[in-house]
């Protein structure tokens, strides 16, 4: 089963009166609990194709199905359920709450999905130790490295059991050894949870531990490269 399938997929942008083609004619897809880079040059499409897959933004022709869902068409609601329950993000800000401890951050997604506090406290505890933070779990995030806060916003992803995280440069604003540790945990993770996992990204040594890599250009698919799966090391605590 492939859990990306796109045909044609274009997004077009109007933007000062001229028609900029973020996406032209993209047709690609992505085994079930793969591990892929989307790489390429600022404006080939990268995030565009990030944003379409996540349920962020919708197609202006061709079609997109996750899982077998197809988002061509779905409305407002039924996208934000989409995301809720199918879509997990890592950013390269990491996003997470000031105000909150690092737990209290992983619980957030699932107060949106009404899910008890008990069950929420038990499934933060339960991420936060599988990241490898347990002895951070009760810091916020102004207490905690770069590198604590990506595992942070990792756990966070995983909080509702998405088949699909998608991770921005996920190791953008990280120094070399903390972006390998964070390198480490997504491809952990993608064994360990059967999930499938994409990450757009500029940094080609990221990339090339991934089985599967996307190199767009223009807005079209150019290459498509495979490699052999590596056994990956068990995550560490921070």
């Amino acid at each position: 089963m492939f859990a990306i399938e796109s045909e044609n997929l274009t997004r077009i942008y109007h933007v000062g009166g001229e028609e900029v083609r973020a996406l032209d004619g993209l047709t690609m897809s992505l085994e079930k609990g793969a591990l892929a880079a989307v790489v390429g040059p600022s404006g080939s499409g990268k995030s565009t194709l990030m944003a379409l897959l996540g349920g962020l933004d919708t197609p202006t022709a061709g079609t997109v199905k996750v899982h077998g869902q197809l988002l061509n068409g779905m409305d407002p609601t039924d996208l934000a359920q989409y995301r809720r329950s199918m879509v997990g993000f890592v950013f390269q800000d990491f996003f997470l709450l000031s105000h909150l401890t690092a737990e209290e951050n992983v619980e957030v997604p699932l107060k949106l999905s009404q899910v008890d506090r008990s069950e929420r406290r038990r499934r933060a505890s339960e991420l936060i130790k599988l990241v490898g933070l347990g002895h951070r779990g009760d810091h916020k995030p102004q207490q905690l490295s770069g590198g604590e806060r990506q595992r942070v916003a990792i756990a966070r992803a995983l909080a509702n059991r998405p088949k699909l995280l998608l991770a921005d440069e996920p190791i953008g604003n990280l120094d070399e050894k903390t972006g390998r540790d964070i390198t480490r945990i997504l491809l952990r993770l993608n064994k360990e949870q059967d999930i499938t996992v994409v990450i757009v990204t500029h940094n080609i040594e990221l990339a090339d531990q991934t089985e599967r890599q996307f190199r767009l250009g223009g807005g079209k698919l150019q290459r498509t490269t495979t490699r052999s799966e590596e056994i990956i090391p068990a995550i560490e605590e921070s």
